[in-house]
């Protein structure tokens, strides 16, 4: 928390160091097929008048610093002003316009999920909104306790988790986002022999090829699923979700090699899939509780 409290107000201090006019920056995290997530701080205060945009996409924002109004028009209703908070949800359809004002203080800080219509109704749909759209009857969901176990894990994300996995984030988010907004319960999942033999098949890809890129879209596609009900049947199965068991499975190679062989820590990290040394690192000292060095000196001795 205080890093991400520090990255606001360290934007905050190069605004009033340079007298420059308060802004939006935004951070693509991570993006594939049909959605994308940014890390998004705003300098704005209340000496900056707020100006019209518009929302390209489906767009859901979790607010995580400060407080702002937005204003915009949902479901065909007239416009009105909605206060967002740390917890609560920033709602936007596509092609919808709004705009955001800081009257009561500066600054604040969210993380957006962007989706392109078709593939925000497909998730809904799956998640049992009959009549999914590209648009919200509610300009905000409130912080409400379903939403608090996805806003810890986006607090995670921005720390730099080696674990993170914004696609399954960003599907579980839309599906909730969906099921509050209309009202509907989540659904339960079976683990019949038709379910566990889809599981499989997403199975054998990792075991095969555990150190490529690994999307949920392909594996769901494999198993012959959509991203939500892949998601939500590979995890009854597995016990745990596809990004835990590939980051383990990556991981229990590692050590292997680690274990058996004098390759250097880096080119071990990168040949099991690993992007960089430090997420590497970090991964492994929260799987196996040492680092990858003093694993093996345990097992040399």
């Amino acid at each position: 928390m205080a890093k991400i409290a520090d990255d606001l107000e360290r934007a905050l201090a190069e605004r009033y160091a340079t007298g420059a006019l308060g802004r939006a920056v935004s951070r693509v995290l991570a993006r594939g097929e049909g959605w994308r997530v940014a890390d998004v701080l705003c300098t704005s205060g209340p000496q900056d008048r707020p100006f019209e945009e518009q929302h390209a996409d489906v767009s859901i924002a979790m607010v995580l610093m400060g407080s702002f109004q937005y204003r915009a028009a949902a479901g065909g209703s007239k416009s009105r002003n909605e206060l967002m908070s740390p917890g609560s949800l920033l709602l936007g359809g596509a092609g919808q316009c709004f705009s955001c004002g800081h009257d009561h203080g500066t600054g604040d800080r969210c993380l957006s999920f962007w989706y392109a219509p078709d593939y925000f109704q497909r998730i809904a749909s799956d998640a049992g909104v009959r009549r999914a759209e590209s648009s919200f009857r509610e300009l905000k969901l409130p912080a409400v306790r379903a939403l608090s176990p996805l806003i810890a894990q986006a607090y995670v994300g921005l720390l730099g988790s080696a674990s993170m996995a914004w696609e399954e984030l960003s599907v579980e988010l839309a599906a909730l986002t969906a099921q509050l907004v209309n009202g509907i319960a989540s659904s339960t999942v079976d683990t019949l022999p038709s379910s566990q033999a889809r599981v499989s098949r997403a199975l054998r890809i990792i075991e095969r090829t555990p150190n490529e890129e690994l999307s949920v879209g392909r594996l769901a596609e494999e198993a012959g699923l959509s991203p939500y009900h892949f998601l939500r049947t590979f995890e009854a199965v597995a016990g745990v979700t596809p990004h835990q068991y590939i980051l383990r499975t990556r991981l229990r190679e590692a050590a292997i090699r680690i274990a058996t062989s004098a390759a250097k820590i880096l080119d071990v990290a990168l040949d099991t899939g690993f992007g960089d040394v430090s997420n590497f690192n970090r991964a492994f000292r929260g799987e196996f509780g040492v680092s990858p060095r003093a694993y093996r000196q345990t097992v040399a001795h």
